[in-house]
């Protein structure tokens, strides 16, 4: 049977479009995403996916039960389109106003035989976060949907989260921060749109005000101009960079990804997809 035209359905006309069923739940679970991000507009993929449940053992990097919620967040980075050309870096420092020398994101790279690695580090979402449980005035804290967040108005700065992390993904907030792009301006400080007060810690958090609510992507996910950085949810068990539309355990599964230090327990919820069969994070020695 031939396909109908999208274009050509009139509203309330039941037409079959010649969907396999693979190719049936993923075109809904895409759009329940994209629905959840605001995003109706990005573009589905072409081709017919794999149908492979999140819950499954995917080998590479197993997905846990979600807890009930309407959407579990997660991220990708594709290291085999990471050139460490770190725009993505310079993006999230515009969008929150940090100064030049603070990143809440950093590229590491290295050489071996086979050539340059990058590898972009930024707040891995870890669903049991050492970073939490240090907090003394419980400033840090982990929201239903998986994102780990810290609220600055409770913060004192005592910066024992900081030496927690073992990724190195959290800063302290030395000076004044430079006006951030808020919309709508006025906005008030949120652990999702943080101000960045002096004598605080900082991190990455997924621009959190953007997701559902906004038809924006994470900032460092948009300027990607290779497409290495995703947004997932795991409920869905779709992923998107804004350029393509995946189904998220098949792209784990089928590209070996991997976890950043796993094996501390921390359950990070950032997949990464070497391509090369370098290390992630890097060798011992040699990283900059």
């Amino acid at each position: 049977m031939a396909r109908a035209s999208r274009a050509s359905v009139r509203p309330g006309e039941a037409v079959d479009f010649g969907l396999t069923p693979s190719e049936e739940e993923l075109d809904m679970s895409r759009r329940r995403l994209l629905r959840g991000l605001g995003l109706a507009g990005v573009a589905a993929a072409a081709g017919s996916l794999g149908l492979v449940s999140y819950r499954d053992d995917v080998q590479a990097a197993a997905v846990g039960p979600t807890s009930g919620e309407e959407h579990q967040w997660c991220r990708v980075v594709d290291l085999r389109a990471c050139k460490g050309e770190r725009k993505c870096v310079a993006a999230c420092q515009e969008r929150h106003g940090l100064s030049p020398e603070q990143t809440w994101m950093r590229t590491l790279s290295w050489q071996d035989e086979d050539g340059e690695h990058f590898m972009p580090v930024m707040c891995q979402m870890c669903q049991d976060p050492p970073c939490l449980r240090v907090c003394p005035v419980s400033a840090t804290f982990k929201t239903d949907q998986g994102v780990v967040l810290v609220d600055q108005d409770q913060c004192i700065g005592s910066r024992a989260c900081m030496a927690a992390c073992p990724y190195e993904a959290r800063y302290f907030n030395w000076s004044e921060p430079k006006p951030a792009h808020r919309m709508p301006a006025p906005s008030p400080n949120t652990p999702e749109f943080p101000g960045n007060k002096v004598g605080t810690v900082g991190k990455c958090v997924l621009c959190a005000d953007r997701i559902p609510y906004s038809s924006q992507l994470p900032s460092c996910v948009e300027a990607c101009p290779r497409g290495a950085h995703y947004i997932g949810d795991l409920v869905t068990d779709v992923a998107v960079n804004g350029k393509s539309t995946v189904r998220l355990s098949t792209f784990l599964r089928e590209g070996n990804a991997v976890r950043f230090k796993e094996e501390l327990g921390t359950n990070p919820r950032c997949y990464y997809i070497p391509g090369y069969g370098q290390p992630v994070g890097g060798p011992l020695v040699g990283v900059l």
